[in-house]
């Protein structure tokens, strides 16, 4: 008896495509933000009237207060998107956790390393973004105040290595599932992928580093 294996397949119609390209999108401009956003906190290493000569300017010409709102609605719009991929149900999980055992493909882990500090991000970041509007103008001397507290140095070194991670590991899936980065050019790109994430994390603990010592 003949027994029919076959698959049935849904084609992405054009409001996915849509969908994928905000996505995207979205990604890549926050990934922008993020590399610039951690070089403008980290002047504070050089001088900290640096930066909040830096901070002041961008608050006297209010992208500061009008910009931050536009990134954190990216950043839930961006989550919106990508959410869509990621299975919430305890099943689907299981499931997904099983495939990358199963196929030991290190793409596959990236993309789990990314659904997981997405979740992260969206409650440590959210908080970051809400204290730090809501506390301006932005200062060494606030920063500092801050990041020393030992609560908050948790908790800026738990939300640093998931920042980094998630955002190198974007550029690289970006570039993957855009036809950018070739299948022969996916060893370099993973190798630049973990310098940019190692450079970053650096400069990251330096800057906390040095808002410690500025108490």
């Amino acid at each position: 008896m003949a027994v029919d294996v076959s698959m049935h397949v849904v084609r992405p119609g054009k409001r996915d495509a849509v969908l994928d390209w905000l996505q995207m999108l979205t990604g890549a401009g926050l990934v922008a933000f993020m590399w610039c956003h951690m070089l403008l906190v980290s002047s504070v290493v050089l001088s900290p009237k640096l930066m909040n000569a830096i901070a002041g300017f961008f608050e006297s010409t209010y992208m500061v207060q009008v910009g931050g709102p536009l990134i954190f609605l990216a950043f839930l719009l961006h989550f919106v998107l990508a959410a869509r991929k990621i299975p919430f149900r305890s099943d689907g999980q299981a499931a997904i956790w099983q495939h990358a055992k199963m196929l030991k493909h290190r793409d596959t882990w990236l993309w789990i390393v990314q659904a997981v500090t997405a979740m992260i991000i969206l409650v440590m970041g959210a908080i970051h973004m809400w204290v730090v509007l809501n506390d301006l103008p932005i200062t060494a001397a606030k920063s500092a105040a801050r990041v020393s507290d030992g609560w908050w140095l948790l908790f800026y070194l738990v939300l640093l290595p998931c920042v980094e991670l998630h955002v190198s590991v974007g550029f690289y899936r970006i570039g993957v599932k855009w036809g950018v980065i070739k299948t022969e050019g996916r060893a370099k790109a993973k190798k630049f992928e973990f310098l940019l994430f190692s450079i970053f994390m650096i400069i990251g603990i330096i800057t906390l580093i040095r808002f410690v010592t500025l108490m």
